[in-house]
């Protein structure tokens, strides 16, 4: 079983306007509320994509209330841990360009802490958890490490998609796969990268500390897997560009989901890729179909 887990999710309130007047009155053209979360975006995408899951995390109030009627509309199991405040709200504003407003997100007490904690200790050596996305505030930062210790010690495998410390410090852990963009590698190690070859040479000092599996996003340059055997380069299909939200958190359900079913590293980054890329054709997050049509123009290459 794969297990997401979101520890700060959200609505996201999609507006649009035909043009931002700030100061005065401006009437939407369009709105679109989704439920939002990179872990509850992985869980989406791997029941389309046909791979059970469970979406774990906190869910508070009535907005928590919509986003689990969401996800169980879509046939995906959850069990959250119940939080006295309300879930947040991300306002994404579209107006030409794009503005976004995020909640701060509710105060998670230490019983609901350990209560989410405790959910994991019934994992197995089968198992893979999904941890994605930033901590709030309320749980310190180094709370990743408080799961990643329960995980390693049920046997089960994880991976981590999220930047900063929160990833150097899971790094010593194993984790099955980091999913850094070539931006955020660029931050992880304070450089400027110049080039594919840059991109390869940190990508294996991810590996040197410790990751089993480096798959950078590149945008409309494609996608790296970088592994101890050898580099793959994926390109990015053909399409226009709708939606930079959860293209990806997309990746990773392909890539995950297909590793999981196949045992192929190839044929993830095939799915993987093609995944994203339908999300970011997409309003919302690509289903199924839209993945089918993308897969056959995927092509993985040795570097």
């Amino acid at each position: 079983m794969i297990y997401t887990v979101t520890l700060n999710p959200s609505i996201d309130y999609i507006v649009e306007v035909e043009d931002l007047q700030l100061d005065a009155l401006n009437r939407m053209k369009r709105d679109l509320k989704l439920p939002g979360g990179k872990g509850i975006n992985v869980s989406r995408i791997l029941s389309r994509l046909g791979v059970e899951n469970t979406a774990l995390g906190f869910l508070g109030g009535f907005t928590g209330r919509f986003i689990e009627d969401v996800l169980k509309s879509e046939s995906i199991v959850t069990d959250f841990v119940g939080v006295q405040d309300d879930t947040r709200i991300n306002i994404k504003l579209k107006h030409g360009g794009e503005t976004e407003i995020n909640g701060q997100g509710p105060r998670i007490g230490e019983d609901e802490a350990n209560a989410l904690a405790e959910k994991l200790r019934a994992l197995t050596e089968d198992d893979i958890v999904v941890l994605s996305g930033s901590v709030p505030p309320s749980l310190g930062g180094s709370f990743y490490d408080r799961l990643i210790a329960v995980i390693k010690e049920r046997g089960a495998k994880f991976v981590i998609d999220t930047t900063g410390d929160a990833l150097l410090q899971a790094l010593p852990h194993g984790p099955m796969l980091v999913k850094p963009n070539h931006h955020e590698l660029a931050e992880l190690f304070g450089v400027e990268i110049e080039g594919q070859d840059d991109l390869i040479k940190y990508g294996r000092k991810l590996l040197e500390k410790g990751a089993k599996n480096v798959l950078i996003s590149m945008a409309g340059d494609g996608a790296l897997l970088v592994t101890d055997e050898q580099v793959y380069h994926a390109n990015v299909p053909k399409g226009e560009v709708r939606n930079s939200v959860g293209a990806g958190d997309s990746m990773i359900a392909g890539f995950v989901g297909t590793l999981a079913r196949t045992g192929n590293p190839l044929e993830a980054l095939r799915t993987g890729t093609a995944s994203g890329s339908a999300t970011a054709f997409s309003d919302d997050l690509a289903e199924r179909a839209k993945i089918d049509s993308l897969l056959p123009q995927v092509q993985v290459n040795p570097v």
